[in-house]
Parts: structure tokens; sequence; C-alpha cells
């Protein structure tokens, strides 16, 4: 097994460095602007018989009507629209990376309203029992799509989302992202570990497979991991440290956590305790100062205070305890924003 996704991503890393010497320059940028963001239940209201989404229907036990959709696509609009307008950014998202979306059409029914950019998406429908799904896209006046692919978690009992990978060339410069979205803490953490590390080795494999040419490659992995930084999927099998200087020496085997000295709040509240389960990584191309890079100040877990509850000790979120209450969501966006080289 381990062969075969070798060569799998030995295969995309082939494709990616072929399309990218063409890749060209879609325009000048100064920076590219990364989000990630687990939305909560992006559902479509309509029953879909392939998956289990009763729950989310007109009749289900959510009660999930297509107003109730259209509220949750305009609140991320909201989010977004913010970002433009915050004195930091004054952009939108160059790449769009969201969990929990049911489909395709209520994807992008969150992202073509928006004036003055239209997103391209990129995605994947994975066998998650529930539907969902890891969405990607990207702003075509900033960036060129290279290549993608998506890679399943081999999993006991129920399957999970798959991985996505997918290259871009920001001015000339070629990255790849890494999306994740791992098996939940249900019911027990030390129980459900496994299935998080199973999914942590494959994206090892990929990150392995793509620093095989150039250990110096531009990395960035984004996700809700169901794991803190701390824990055995991310330290051990990842190489997640907050140690920029240990990436920096060895590349090949850790990954910068942008979490290491963030001094905000986290993304994910657990009996009002903040957590940091949504997680960026960086390779140690991100730290050179070459291609695209991160400064310290890059990396930042985006709210306003509509995003928070009442108490602010945790997100406003769609649902609290399975009775709507119409948020944004109960997890935070995360944003990296890597300047280009130039």
């Amino acid at each position: 097994m381990r062969k075969i996704l070798f060569y799998s991503f030995l295969v995309f890393s082939m494709a990616f460095c072929i399309s990218s010497s063409a890749a060209g320059n879609p325009g000048p940028e100064k920076t590219v602007l990364f989000m990630w963001w687990n939305v909560e239940n992006l559902f479509d209201p309509a029953n879909n018989p392939a998956t289990d989404d009763d729950d989310f229907t007109p009749e289900g036990s959510m009660n999930w009507t297509e107003k109730k959709l259209l509220l949750k696509q305009m609140r991320i609009r909201h989010t977004l629209s913010a970002i433009k307008a915050h004195p930091d950014y004054r952009k939108y998202p160059d790449i769009v990376a969201f969990a929990e979306v049911e489909n395709e059409r209520v994807f992008k029914g969150a992202l073509e309203p928006i004036s003055g950019i239209r997103y391209k998406s990129i995605y994947y429908e994975s066998s998650d029992p529930r539907g969902i799904d890891v969405a990607l896209a990207y702003n075509p006046q900033t960036l060129r799509p290279i290549a993608s692919k998506a890679y399943t978690v081999p999993m006991d009992g129920k399957p999970t989302r798959k991985i996505i990978v997918a290259g871009f060339s920001a001015s000339g410069h070629p990255f790849h992202v890494i999306l994740n979205h791992w098996p939940s803490r249900s019911f027990d953490t030390e129980w459900t570990e496994r299935k998080r590390i199973s999914a942590a080795t494959v994206t090892r494999h990929i990150l392995d497979s793509l620093r095989v040419k150039n250990p110096s490659s531009d990395i960035i992995v984004m996700g809700d991991f169901n794991d803190e930084p701390e824990n055995r999927s991310l330290k051990e099998v990842l190489g997640s440290t907050d140690d920029a200087a240990k990436v920096k020496a060895n590349g090949r085997e850790f990954l910068y956590n942008c979490w290491s000295g963030y001094e905000g709040i986290g993304s994910f509240s657990f009996h009002n305790k903040w957590q940091h389960i949504d997680q960026i990584l960086l390779s140690s191309g991100m730290l050179d100062n070459k291609g695209l890079y991160a400064r310290k100040s890059a990396f930042h877990c985006f709210s306003f205070s509509k995003m928070l509850d009442e108490s602010g000790k945790r997100p406003y979120a769609t649902y609290e305890k399975r009775k709507y209450t119409g948020g944004y969501s109960d997890h935070l966006p995360l944003l990296l924003n890597a300047d280009i080289a130039q």
C-alpha cells in the first residue's frame, strides 16, 4: 500500500513540475491570502438518498430549509467581505478552503454572488457517510492552477473525507496546498486516535512525495485535524513543531505550526476553552524568504464581534446543541497572508 501511494504521489509531482514550467504569470501580486474554515454543515436541503443527510432536510430533525441555507451562505459572504475590508488584507482570499460542504452547488452558491471576484472551484466528492466534503476555490486573476488530486484515507469501518492536494503558481512561483478534515473525536479521543493517525500517514506520504525532488518546496498544509498541535498525529506523524529553526534545519522531517507564539483566541471552543484543532502548517520552503514565504505575522485566526456568541468565549454557531441559532459557524476561519518574493 505504501509503494502504491508513493508512486501515485510521484506521478502527481511530476505532472506539477512539467506544468508549472509553462504556467506563466496571471498578474503581478505581492501576497497570496489563504483561508481555511470549517463552515459547519453547509448542507443542501434536498435529500440525497446516497448519503446520510436526512437530518438536514426540511422534514429532518434539524429542519434545514432553503431559507436557512441562504442565510448561511450570506454569512459566509459577509465574512469574506469583512476580510476584504480589513486593513491588514484589503482583498478577498486568493485560496478559499472549506470543510463540511455537502456538494459543489451549495459551495458555489456561497461564493458566486460576491461582487468583484469570480472564484473557480476544485471539488471532489468524498465517501463520507454524511456526504460532507472539503471544498477548494481560487481566484483565477491571481493564481494559475497546475494540478490537483484527491486521496482516500484507508479506514476500517465508516470512510472519512478525502485529502486534497492542489498545485498553483503565483507570479511564476509554484506552491502546493494540502487540505484535510480528519476523523472526529466522537465518543472517545483515544479510541478514535488511530483514525487520525491513518489520515496523518497519508498526508505525510504526500509531503514526502512533493519534497523528493525539492526539499524546499513551498507547501501549505491546512485543515480541521480534530487533534491539537501536540497530539501524536500532528507532532509525531506530520512532524508539526513550534520551532522554526528546527524546520529550517531539517525541512524533510518537520513542518512549522502557525499557532506557535500566537496570542489570540483559538478557532474552536470546547467547554468554553479555546482549542486549536484547525491548523495551518508550513514547509521549510515557506520560511526561506524565497518564492512564496510567510512572515512571523502572516497567520491570524480571524473574527469580528458578530462571529462570537454573547459570552465572547465561543463562535456564534449555526446550531447549538442541535438547536438552530442561525450563526456563522462553530469554528472560526484561519488566514495566512503569504508574501511573494519579487
